[in-house]
């Protein structure tokens, strides 16, 4: 989107006074645009896994294991970018159009790279987040080397040091978490639907937040069942569940705007 374009105008968000289970409805309409031609958004599932099991894999293998953790939940803050192209299908479908796999990975948002602009505001979100927790763990424990998985579960559960840096990572990352919620909740459908400027975008998506907390705060819920799921699972949930919530966030969006 070039400088002197126009963008689109757009009303400002208001609260819709729709009710917590409103989230059990987009989850309903997630799922079945997974089902009309269910192939694409698997294959996007399992290339997610891949990603996954890719960037798990080098932590170990180059010593990095001790930011383990952190990583899994950054994963949360950058997973509304990578869900692009899982808008998109949604997009189609509604609009009667059929979704290929190519028009899912060679996404054209109508604000262009505007999208990008807040992929990396998330990216570097996680990268802070990750120092963040980094710095948490020196404070309670100092420069004391990382134990271990095998023997951090004790230190972490065992000790009132471990308690307490556990209650502090925790406060600390749900405030990352709430934020980049916030502003990517619809931001990227927005971007994707609309002609508008990334900062408008995000700007829009927090005050929807805000507006409309209560059905947020359990649509968040949601989201943070399906991240815990597809840990329990070793990541194998989420080859469908990322599809479905992707999915399903379009129709937050819609619901929204």
């Amino acid at each position: 989107m070039g400088p002197n374009e126009i963008v689109e105008p757009y009303e400002s968000p208001r609260a819709r006074h729709l009710p917590p289970a409103t989230v059990f409805q987009w989850l309903r309409k997630g799922w079945e645009t997974l089902t009309v031609d269910p192939v694409p958004s698997l294959i996007y599932g399992v290339g997610v896994f891949l990603v996954s099991v890719v960037v798990v894999w080098t932590l170990f293998t180059f010593g990095y294991d001790y930011i383990l953790f952190p990583a899994l939940a950054g994963f949360m803050v950058v997973a509304p970018f990578l869900a692009i192209g899982l808008y998109e299908k949604a997009r189609l479908t509604d609009a009667g159009e059929k979704a290929t796999l190519a028009k899912m990975l060679f996404v054209r948002p109508a604000s262009g790279a505007q999208v990008l602009f807040v992929g990396v505001l998330l990216m570097l979100l996680m990268a802070t987040w990750m120092r963040a927790a980094v710095i948490v763990y020196a404070l309670f424990f100092g420069v004391r080397p990382f134990p271990g998985l095998d023997h951090i579960a004790p230190v972490l559960f065992g000790t009132p040091t471990g308690w307490a840096m556990l209650v502090t990572g925790c406060v600390i990352g749900g405030l990352f978490a709430a934020f980049s919620f916030a502003i990517a909740v619809v931001s990227f459908p927005m971007l994707l639907d609309q002609r508008l400027d990334a900062f408008t975008a995000m700007g829009t998506s927090i005050s929807t937040a805000w507006n409309n907390m209560p059905v947020m705060i359990a649509w968040g819920f949601i989201v943070l069942c399906a991240f815990l799921i597809s840990i329990l699972t070793v990541g194998a949930a989420m080859i469908v569940l990322f599809p479905v919530i992707g999915h399903a966030t379009w129709y937050v969006y819609q619901d929204m705007k």
